[in-house]
């Protein structure tokens, strides 16, 4: 019965508050935060309160409300994106492209928060994250989640570098962020949604001043190290390393 309480408040909420969204852009409505940062907020903060859910900050002193940031998270949960949405000032979402085929949501999330990506054309992709480094610099920050796609466990799994170029390109910190609890609430896969507590640890950033092309698979492996070490606080060991499909990344992206 939860499930399809929290599937009726997302489905109503994304009606109307897209069609503002969606008006707003085709007419050309600029320099609106209370549209196009606001209403997304709004709206994943509805679904979190209908599905029961508690959000837990910890390290928001890691999250700036005034500079721009790329935030590299662990990926398991469609509540990893409410949750995340929920609290960043400021952000984009690298999206999959399947996601803007929705109605009325693909459109309205093209205008306000998320960025295109088809990650089975290398090319697109890395356009995608070209368009979101000058995002970057206008002063927007950048949810990615190097894994790719959602996983069934939180045993973190490999990353795709394409992330850590963009950090690259736009020269500015980048956060590693465990989400945890989501699985709980709702497991890939699954219809069914529980109430419970995510938290959310946003660790200390990592610098890219400086930092050229090849160093990507470096920062790669730094990120993929600290998310992984704060997994281990839950026991949760993940085994291999970040760079063990960088040779499939450049054949699949």
């Amino acid at each position: 019965m939860r499930a399809l309480f929290v599937l009726a408040v997302m489905l109503v909420n994304m009606i109307w508050m897209g069609l503002i969204v969606i008006l707003a852009s085709a007419l050309r409505i600029r320099n609106a935060k209370w549209i196009y940062e606001g209403i997304p907020r709004l709206w994943c903060k509805a679904n979190l309160r209908a599905a029961g859910v508690k959000l837990h900050i910890h390290g928001a002193q890691n999250v700036p409300r005034n500079e721009a940031r790329i935030y590299a998270a662990n990926h398991v949960s469609w509540f990893d994106v409410f949750a995340l949405a929920s609290y960043l000032p400021r952000y984009r979402f690298i999206a999959k492209k399947e996601l803007f085929k929705i109605p009325i949501f693909g459109a309205a999330v093209r205008a306000s928060v998320a960025i295109e990506i088809d990650r089975r054309n290398r090319k697109a992709a890395f356009q995608a994250y070209e368009i979101a480094a000058r995002d970057v610099k206008e002063g927007l920050s950048v949810v990615v989640y190097p894994e790719g796609t959602r996983g069934y466990t939180y045993e973190l799994r490999p990353f795709k570098k394409g992330p850590f170029v963009l950090a690259i390109a736009a020269q500015v910190p980048i956060v590693p962020t465990i989400i945890h609890g989501t699985i709980e609430i709702q497991p890939k896969g699954s219809f069914r949604i529980r109430p419970g507590a995510i938290d959310i640890y946003f660790l200390d950033p990592i610098p890219t001043t400086g930092l050229t092309y090849a160093d990507r698979e470096t920062l790669m492996q730094t990120v993929w190290n600290r998310m992984a070490d704060a997994l281990e606080q839950f026991g949760i060991h993940s085994v291999g390393s970040a760079v063990e499909e960088i040779d499939a990344d450049a054949r699949s992206e």
